[in-house]
């Protein structure tokens, strides 16, 4: 007969960004350790809210899976002597599995003959195993942990109450004193003490005393309500995700509600006005059906309609204070130049070892101009892009950014507009922070994408230069998500330009830098086995496989756009039974190549004429494929390269490479070395696992 059960974890509240994670933990670790226990259910439904994360597991069996296990023991040569008897080794491996040499067989593996025994484990009965639950809840990682009063243990938040039933029985254990039990708590002001008698009764129990204990059906609600508002006032209220997973997480009981503002406080731009509700009060902002802002917001208390104007009142009064200040900001920092706010960033560290932001500044700039003119930008062009990296960090020393951080950049661009500046150079400062996360937009203007190169740059080469390389999952200064934003730049503007070259542009900045180094040498090392790794991400992003990363990647990473294309083109020939020809002579020239050094090719010294086509072939390739690489056309650069096939089969077939003449040996080496230098510029095919062979 099958049971359920229930397991509840009460806390203090948990952040928002915590309660998603942590109920997908709880579902993924309770399946692992079922199945690992052998104890079988029909499925797992899961709960959470700011107070509580539970499973509640349906059918459990009430025993384990009887199984029937076999045991591999020694080879029989071992387990008998020359007698026929069973020997010492027998004996323990029998007693080991809890048999006697009577219950011995024998059955041959690979040709050997080894003994076996079978051994019959019965199951144990479900109640006695769930106490074990206990480490799936120690198990439960978080982004930051917490001690409180006197516990050793370090959790999200502190463990206030424990539910474990299997049916209507208590399963035992503690943690951090805190004892199991049936009994668990509605919301904290509007409901009460809860006693379960089945795990069954949990969801309509929490739902009598204001807890919605699903959060797919809270989120629900929450829409409901916005919808129901947008159709009563004739609003268009837009729903951002990661703002209603937030809401929905903050909250147990949901209930929508609409405020207002003062209409003067519109004259503020709409994104101090967005982000003063949307990231400091959890509002949603509304918009007329033409998508103006209007001088309202939609909240989500968390509890019933009980005195919701106060509520709402509360809510306008709280909303109207930060508004005021931003509007005081706003004017404030108006009254001085953007001169002004550079002179400050002279005080503002930047990063102990690499100086101040002004420092920073200077090194951006610096940058900026230097792969202007390796991109051939136009003069005007490249002096807004210069412009741009001068007063990029300026919006950092003004009142509005220091109070909302998330404007950095968008700010800029405003007060760059209003202090006179070019309207492109005012969209780059903006923009030179872009992507702003993984998968975030890219800048639009060239200019910008040249600051935010530059910044980028400036930043990953200065902190790896002074030792600061981001391991496992510290990464303070976001290097990766700024290495990946380089990348997706390169690849978006198709520019002709190596990783390496900008790499080198910004590290031959900082020798002229008066910091204490990192050996150069080896800076560069991991300048760019650091980049490759994030050019590994970007490949696997697109579903390119390890061996043709591993291939396109094995000498250096170029120029981005190029890389990924011919890595997408290995990826269609990897499968493809018509390269197969062309692969086979490809990897026998790269294999044969590593034993060659490079000399000179003497034709003189040719005996055959597949040598003498070999070189002609390799002759008119080369041009061809070198002008078919400078415009970075990977689909006509690997044809080119697949002319060789022919002649390489054909030199194999009638030379012996290896020859005993040592002229006629080093001379054919050195014209396999040098095809194979041309294939190495595209990749280093012998890395790809070719499936066209299977």
């Amino acid at each position: 007969m099958a049971k359920d059960a229930l397991f509840e974890i009460g806390l203090e509240e948990l952040p928002a960004r915590f309660v998603d994670d942590a109920e997908q933990q709880l579902v993924l670790k309770t399946e692992d350790w079922l199945k690992e226990l052998r104890i079988s259910f029909t499925s797992i439904t899961s709960f959470s809210t700011p107070r509580r994360i539970a499973v509640l597991i349906h059918d459990m069996a009430e025993e384990q899976t009887t199984m029937e296990e076999e045991a591999k023991g020694p080879a029989e040569k071992i387990a008998k002597d020359a007698d026929g008897n069973w020997t010492k080794a027998a004996i323990g491996f029998t007693k080991g599995q809890g048999k006697t040499t009577d219950d011995i067989y024998t059955k041959e593996v690979n040709g050997t003959s080894y003994i076996f025994v079978k051994k019959h484990i019965t199951g144990k009965q479900t109640i006695e195993l769930l106490p074990g639950f206990k480490n799936i809840i120690l198990a439960l990682q978080f982004a930051k942990n917490m001690r409180w009063g006197e516990e050793i243990l370090r959790y999200a938040r502190p463990i206030r109450w424990l539910v474990a039933l299997f049916d209507n029985e208590i399963v035992p254990f503690e943690i951090a004193r805190v004892t199991t039990g049936n009994q668990t708590f509605g919301h904290r002001f509007l409901g009460e003490p809860i006693t379960l008698n089945h795990p069954n009764d949990y969801a309509d129990a929490l739902a009598q005393n204001y807890v919605v204990a699903d959060a797919k059906h809270r989120e629900k609600l929450i829409v409901d309500g916005i919808k129901e508002l947008e159709e009563k006032e004739g609003f268009n209220i837009p729903i951002s995700t990661s703002l209603l997973n937030e809401v929905c997480n903050l909250v147990e009981y949901p209930t929508v509600f609409m405020g207002s503002f003062d209409e003067s406080f519109l004259k503020l731009p709409t994104e101090v006005l967005v982000t003063s509700m949307a990231e400091h009060q959890r509002y949603f902002p509304v918009e007329s059906k033409d998508g103006k802002l209007l001088p309202h917001f939609v909240g989500v208390r968390n509890g019933n309609e009980h005195k919701l104007q106060t509520v709402v009142k509360g809510n306008e009064k709280v909303l109207k204070a930060r508004l005021s200040d931003a509007q005081f900001f706003y004017e404030e920092d108006q009254k001085h130049t953007i001169d002004f706010y550079l002179q400050k960033l002279e005080k503002v560290v930047f990063q102990e070892k690499l100086g101040t932001i002004h420092d920073k500044v200077e090194r951006i700039t610096n940058v900026t101009e230097t792969l202007a003119t390796h991109l051939n930008v136009d003069q005007e062009t490249k002096q807004r892009a210069v412009r741009a990296a001068q007063i990029s960090k300026f919006d950092l020393m003004t009142n509005m950014v220091n109070e909302f951080t998330e404007l950095q950049g968008v700010m800029g661009e405003k007060y760059a507009i209003n202090f006179g500046e070019d309207k492109i150079v005012a969209k780059a400062v903006a923009e030179h922070y872009m992507p702003r996360h993984a998968n975030g937009d890219l800048p639009e203007t060239i200019e910008g994408s040249i600051v935010s190169v530059a910044d980028k740059l400036d930043t990953i080469v200065g902190c790896i230069s002074v030792g600061l390389i981001p391991t496992g999952s510290q990464d303070p200064y976001g290097l990766r998500r700024q290495a990946v934003g380089i990348l997706k730049t390169l690849q978006e503007n198709e520019w002709n330009i190596s990783v390496e070259s900008l790499l080198e542009i910004t590290q031959n900045l900082y020798q002229t830098v008066d910091i204490e180094k990192e050996d150069s040498d080896n800076v560069s090392n991991e300048l760019i086995e650091f980049f490759k790794m994030r050019a590994t991400y970007l490949m696997k992003e697109i579903s390119i496989s390890q061996d043709v990363i591993q291939a396109v990647l094995f000498n250096n990473i170029g120029i981005v756009g190029y890389t990924l294309d011919k890595a997408s083109v290995l990826s269609e020939k990897r499968n493809d039974p018509e390269f197969k020809q062309v692969q086979e002579a490809f990897t026998r020239v790269l294999n044969l190549s590593k034993k060659a050094q490079y000399a000179e090719v003497n034709k003189d010294l040719f005996e055959t004429s597949s040598e003498q086509g070999l070189y002609e072939k390799y002759q008119k390739v080369y041009d061809d494929y070198m002008d078919k690489s400078k415009n970075r056309d990977a689909i006509y650069a690997m044809k080119q390269l697949s002319e060789f096939a022919e002649p390489i089969h054909s030199f194999f077939e009638h030379n012996m490479v290896m020859a005993e003449d040592e002229n006629i040996r080093k001379n054919r080496l050195a014209l396999i070395n040098l095809v194979a230098k041309l294939i190495y510029d595209y990749a280093d095919m012998t890395k790809i696992e070719w499936k066209q062979h299977f």
